[in-house]
């Protein structure tokens, strides 16, 4: 496949097609309705002269009388008086003059007498009406005038048809037509051109961004600049940089979990491998080889399911995954019940209260936190002491409060209990444990706070305090 995908249209193209195809479209329709307008202005014009001619004919019209006295239409007219009105050799004129009975007086005797009505009310001072026809076999504007004509024999109303060929009108209207067309051609053309260099102007930038980024070496992942890209480029920029950086967290992340991973597990293998020669050795007993390394396995599985529980906790920052809601007082209960058998092993007091509350988070997101938390107050609570959990809803938020009544923290471990490997005391953890429940914590958009419970002066406890927002369905 090449770099440009198979389906995609360049802008150029889009433009073209989205300028020129409703330009090309109008221009269609406006020379079809040019085409008809100016023919409509011809015969405008050519009526005129029709009318003038009927006119001129009805002006040579006279009147006697027939062998039984009663008067008769006489016209004393030749074709040849007519070639005045001809425009040129392209155009042919025909007439026709009938009587006050209908009979033919002169003319063409061929041209089809006029059986129709005059308009109530037409553009011109006459009785006059034009309409279309067609006469030897060619299509012809026919005028009729109804002239009074009187006279010392009598009166009556003559009718005066004339013919004239369409060829002159058709051949004036493509004239205007043409005359029109090629001035609109070539403002399309002027429109592609226009296109094709504002298209390249605007897209110079770009191509000189992607020139940069396939010129930069493997590992830069500075933010892309473009100073002069143009405004509307902008959101593409910022959104190039913001993926960048996204995926420059990543690589750091992934560095630093592969260097903290190597670091914690190198202790407990080296020590494992030690023990395992002892064993081999018989520098101790079987029995204590087994038991120590018992204890070696299990700080590195510990480790190890934390550095993954770290990597979980990262992709859930990441937003990668959408949140089903869970009832975080139904998972605390079932977190303090997989953990009874150590609080029963302390005699601890235990005390639990809790009330539903909606949280968008992934299950094992919340055991996670809260089994981390639980499980510190428990190492952290003298035998026979008090502990106690608690999950209310307070205003959009759940708070669950984990309190023991342990020895507190110093000013100084509660600066450093969140950074990984910073364990309080370290014959008691691995120190990823309050890591993995800030980072939990802040993916969902909550926090935790460590608080001594301090009465009279003297520190009597230790309270873990996770806020959490309540589900967006809940809120809402």
């Amino acid at each position: 496949m090449t770099r440009r995908s198979l389906g995609a249209s360049s802008l150029r193209r889009q433009l073209m097609v989205g300028i020129l195809l409703p330009v090309m479209l109008l221009i269609a329709f406006n020379t079809v309705s040019l085409y008809h307008q100016a023919l409509l202005a011809a015969d405008t014009a050519y009526d005129r002269t029709l009318l003038a001619t009927a006119k001129s004919i009805g002006e040579l019209l006279e009147i006697g009388s027939d062998e039984l006295g009663a008067p008769k239409l006489h016209a004393k007219l030749s074709y040849s008086a007519l070639e005045a009105f001809e425009a040129d050799n392209r155009s042919r004129i025909y007439y026709r003059v009938s009587g006050f009975a209908g009979e033919m007086v002169s003319g063409f005797e061929d041209l089809p007498t006029w059986r129709g009505k005059l308009p109530e009310q037409g553009p011109y001072a006459a009785l006059v009406t034009f309409y279309d026809a067609q006469f030897r076999g060619e299509p012809v504007r026919m005028a009729v005038l109804l002239q009074p004509v009187a006279g010392t024999a009598g009166q009556g109303m003559a009718t005066i048809q004339v013919a004239e060929t369409l060829e002159l009108r058709h051949t004036l209207a493509r004239q205007i037509l043409i005359a029109t067309v090629w001035r609109q051609v070539l403002l399309v053309l002027v429109i592609g051109v226009v296109v094709v260099v504002v298209v390249q102007r605007a897209t110079a930038p770009v191509r000189r961004l992607s020139q940069q980024l396939l010129e930069r070496s493997e590992g830069d992942l500075s933010p892309v600049l473009a100073p002069d890209a143009p405004r509307e480029w902008r959101p593409l920029v910022d959104a190039t940089n913001q993926v960048v950086e996204r995926l420059s967290q990543l690589l750091e992340y992934q560095k630093r979990f592969i260097r903290d991973a190597s670091h914690q597990l190198k202790t407990p293998l080296a020590v494992l491998k030690v023990q395992v020669q002892s064993a081999l050795h018989g520098d101790v007993e079987p029995m204590q080889a087994l038991s120590e390394i018992d204890q070696t396995v299990s700080r590195a599985t510990q480790v190890a399911n934390q550095m993954l529980a770290l990597a979980k906790v990262e992709q859930l920052r990441q937003g990668l995954e959408s949140l089903p809601t869970q009832d975080w007082a139904e998972l605390t209960r079932a977190v303090a019940l997989d953990l009874a058998p150590l609080i029963a092993e302390q005699q601890l007091d235990f005390d639990i209260v809790t009330e539903p509350a909606a949280v968008d988070s992934h299950a094992w997101a919340l055991r996670e936190l809260t089994r981390n938390l639980l499980h510190n107050a428990i190492l952290h609570t003298p035998a026979g002491g008090r502990l106690s959990i608690q999950l209310v809803r307070a205003q959009s938020q759940a708070v669950l409060t984990i309190a023991d009544s342990g020895p507190g923290l110093s000013a100084g471990q509660q600066a450093q209990l969140f950074l990984p490997f910073a364990a309080g005391s370290a014959s008691k953890g691995s120190g990823l444990g309050l890591a993995i429940c800030q980072g939990i914590a802040q993916s969902l958009g909550g926090a935790v706070t460590l608080e001594n419970r301090i009465r009279q002066g003297q520190i009597e406890g230790l309270d873990a305090v996770v806020r959490l927002p309540l589900s967006v369905s809940v809120q809402s």
